[in-house]
C-alpha cells in the first residue's frame, strides 16, 4: 500500500481563509431564496458550480454579481446563525478542529438592527456551533476594499470590543475583496486599531495582484497572515521577507485556479512556497462560489503537487501554527498532527 494512503479527513487541521456567504451550502442558497421569495441566477441553480475568472473587470463582476445574490438570501438571525452552524458541521467533517470565519456584517446589519447585533449573533452561534461540532469556531472582522476607509476604522473597533481568544470571540481583522480596487495604504489606521486590542492582522493581497501588492500590504499593514498571498513568489526579495517575518500564506488553490490567477491546480507554486521555508495554511475561500472544500484543497497538494504525507502534515501544522487559537489548543492539535503522522498508512 502507497505511503501516501492517510485518511484526509482524519487529518487534524485549522482553516483559516473561509468567507462567511462563501461557506454556504449551494442547498442552503437555494432553500434561503425560497423562503425569502428570492430568484436566484441560473448558476446556484442548473449551472453550479459557476465558471468564473477574475482576471479582468468583466469576470470579476461576474463573480461579484453571483457572490452578492448569495449574500442577499441571508435576511434575518435566522439565517445568520444557519450559516455558522452549517460552516461548522462541514469542517468537522473534514478535520478542521479550529476555524476563523470571516465575516463583514455590514451586509446583515439592516436585517438585525445593526452591525453589533449582527456580529454579536454570529459570535453567539459560534460558541453554540463550537460546543456542539468539536470544532472551535472564532470570527474574524473583515473590512471591504470597495468601501471608505473610514467604515474600516468603524469595524475595527467594533471587532475590538469583542475580541478574545477562544471560539465565540473576535480573533483577527482582514481586508477583502478585490485587492486592484483602493489604496491598501489608506487601511492603516484601521489595522492599528485592531492591532491594540490584540487582534491579528489577516489581510487579502497577492492573488489579483502581484508580489509588489504583497509588499505593500508588509509595509502598512503588519501581517501576521495574508489572504492568498502566493503571488510572492514572484519577486525573490518579497518571498524572503514573507518566510523571514514568518507571515503565514493562505493558500487557496481552488479559487486560484477557479479565478484564472493559475490555469491548473498543478501550477499552484505551492512545492516552491513549502521549499523556501514559507508557512502555509491551506483553505477554501468561498466554496459556494468554487465548487471545493477545504479536503479537496489537501487533496490537490496529493494528487497535483506529489506531496506526501509527511509535507500534508507539515501543511496542517502550518494552518495550526498560523491560527489565533488558544496556545493549549495549538498544542493539542500539533500533537494529534504527530499522531496522525505516526499511524501506519491505510
Amino acid at each position: 500500500m502507497p505511503e501516501r494512503s492517510r485518511s484526509i479527513l482524519a487529518l487534524p487541521k485549522a482553516h483559516l481563509h473561509l468567507h462567511f456567504t462563501g461557506s454556504m451550502r449551494v442547498t442552503t442558497v437555494q432553500e434561503l431564496a425560497v423562503k425569502h421569495g428570492l430568484r436566484l441566477p441560473p448558476a446556484f441553480t442548473t449551472g453550479w458550480p459557476p465558471e468564473l475568472s477574475g482576471r479582468d473587470e468583466r469576470g470579476w463582476f461576474r463573480f461579484q454579481r453571483l457572490y452578492d445574490a448569495a449574500r442577499a438570501c441571508v435576511r434575518d438571525e435566522e439565517d445568520l446563525r444557519r450559516v455558522v452552524r452549517e460552516a461548522a458541521e462541514d469542517d468537522a467533517a473534514e478535520g478542521s478542529r479550529w476555524l476563523e470565519l470571516q465575516v463583514d456584517p455590514t451586509s446583515y446589519a439592516p436585517y438585525v438592527g445593526g452591525l453589533t447585533p449582527a456580529l454579536e449573533i454570529v459570535l453567539d452561534e459560534a460558541r453554540e456551533a463550537s460546543a456542539r461540532t468539536g470544532t472551535q469556531v472564532a470570527v474574524v472582522v473583515a473590512a471591504s476594499r470597495m468601501r471608505h476607509p473610514l467604515e474600516a476604522r468603524t469595524l475595527a473597533r467594533l471587532a475590538a470590543r469583542h475580541a478574545g481568544r477562544g471560539p465565540g470571540t473576535v480573533v483577527g481583522f482582514g481586508l477583502s475583496n478585490d485587492e486592484r480596487r483602493g489604496w491598501t495604504g489608506d487601511f492603516e489606521h484601521a489595522f492599528r486599531i485592531a492591532a491594540r486590542a490584540g487582534l491579528a492582522s489577516v489581510p487579502h493581497a497577492g492573488e489579483l495582484l502581484g508580489a509588489d501588492h504583497v509588499q505593500v500590504a508588509l509595509d502598512h499593514l503588519a501581517p501576521d497572515r495574508l489572504g492568498h498571498g502566493v503571488r510572492a513568489v514572484e519577486d525573490p526579495a518579497v518571498l524572503d521577507r514573507v518566510v523571514r517575518d514568518q507571515v503565514t500564506l493562505e493558500v487557496c488553490p481552488g479559487s486560484n485556479v477557479a479565478l484564472g490567477v493559475y490555469g491548473s491546480l498543478g501550477a499552484v507554486p505551492l512545492r516552491r512556497l513549502l521549499e523556501v521555508g514559507a508557512r502555509v495554511a491551506l483553505g477554501a475561500d468561498d466554496p459556494l462560489l468554487f465548487g471545493s472544500r477545504l479536503a479537496d484543497q489537501y487533496v490537490s497538494a496529493r494528487l497535483d503537487h506529489d506531496l506526501p504525507d509527511t509535507a500534508l502534515a507539515d501543511l496542517a501544522r502550518g494552518s495550526i501554527e498560523g491560527s489565533a487559537a488558544p496556545p493549549e489548543l495549538r498544542r493539542e492539535l500539533l500533537d494529534q498532527v504527530a499522531a496522525w503522522e505516526s499511524t501506519a498508512p491505510g
